[in-house]
């Protein structure tokens, strides 16, 4: 039978839960992990998906660990329980580098699997997952000296994610980007770049090459009006339903061909904004490492930006 692996981000296990019931059957489920039938569903809720699992029995630690490297060379450790087995086994593997990542750089290229001990003598594993990093965990090196908030780690990932991002030439709009986060991130690729938001940018940001401020609501917006628009932004705080009326606005007039937007959950989890998003073409739904309650919408014209490796098919 087909199954998948999805792993949760940290405290978000029961929206994983919810959200993989609506679409797939779920046979087994152990924080942070969900085993589910059928192939790879693209879940907002997922901080990595696995691609080829596989029960593997195995007779000793040394016996998981050579079982493991006649397969590849590289493999990061999910655990669910039996932590001292698992991480003798661990031990007994090649190192893999945990380095942060450089902004603007390559993703890692080396194959990395990911393993768990189910039980002291099954492994369950996958050599491929979506995420070329462990855990599904980005984490970068961080300009400590820029950036007036943190806000920009998740500009940062975004892009990283989507294996695409803005550049000389390109005109952004940033809908409630104060203190500027985002559009410093945009500014720096070289970016014209104009926020809007009741509150005024860090003036370290608003004297960037490139910036503009306009003070007022997001909601008060209409794209069609920036000519040559080609990315919009937004990571406003309002109720999810507002950001699906906005975005289909957007995506009806065709008033700018990209969108990244953070949907920001008032309470609890609103699954059906989630859908509405999702049902639009080409929409991408992440949960990024750098999200709270929180998950990230993209939208890109068809053929750009990094498929989801999900819809790859096994080399095998």
């Amino acid at each position: 039978m087909t199954f998948t692996v999805y792993q949760a981000p940290a405290g978000l296990f029961p929206e994983l839960v919810q959200e993989l019931r609506t679409v797939r059957e779920i046979t087994a489920a152990r924080d942070p992990l969900v085993t589910a039938s059928g192939p790879p569903y693209p879940a907002a809720f997922a901080a990595d998906v696995w691609l080829d699992p596989a029960f593997v029995p195995f007779e000793s630690i040394s016996d998981a660990a050579r079982t493991l490297k006649g397969i590849q060379r590289n493999w990061s450790l999910v655990p669910v329980g039996h932590f001292r087995r698992a991480a003798l086994v661990v031990e007994k593997l090649p190192r893999v580098s945990a380095r942060p990542l450089v902004f603007g750089q390559p993703l890692p290229a080396s194959p990395l699997g990911a393993f768990t001990l189910w039980d002291e003598r099954t492994l369950l594993l996958s050599p491929r997952k979506t995420e070329p990093v462990p855990g599904g965990e980005y984490r970068f090196v961080e300009d400590k000296k820029g950036p007036p908030n943190r806000a920009y780690l998740k500009l940062w990932e975004a892009l990283t994610r989507l294996g695409t991002m803005p550049g000389p030439g390109d005109v952004c709009l940033d809908l409630g980007g104060s203190p500027g986060g985002w559009t410093y991130v945009l500014a720096t690729l070289g970016a014209s770049v104009t926020c809007v938001d009741k509150a005024p940018l860090a003036p370290e940001v608003a004297a960037m090459p490139g910036v503009r401020f306009v003070p007022g609501s997001a909601f008060a917006v209409d794209p069609a009006a920036y000519p040559g628009l080609s990315w919009l932004f937004w990571d406003v705080i309002c109720y999810p339903a507002r950001l699906v009326t906005f975005v289909r606005r957007v995506v009806e007039r065709g008033s700018c061909p990209r969108l990244v937007c953070t949907v920001k959950f008032q309470g609890e989890t609103d699954f059906s904004a989630v859908q509405a998003l999702r049902a639009m073409p080409g929409a991408r739904l992440m949960h990024l490492t750098h999200n709270k309650h929180e998950v990230t919408f993209a939208l890109l014209p068809e053929g750009q930006g990094r498929p989801w490796p999900g819809d790859q098919p096994s080399a095998a």
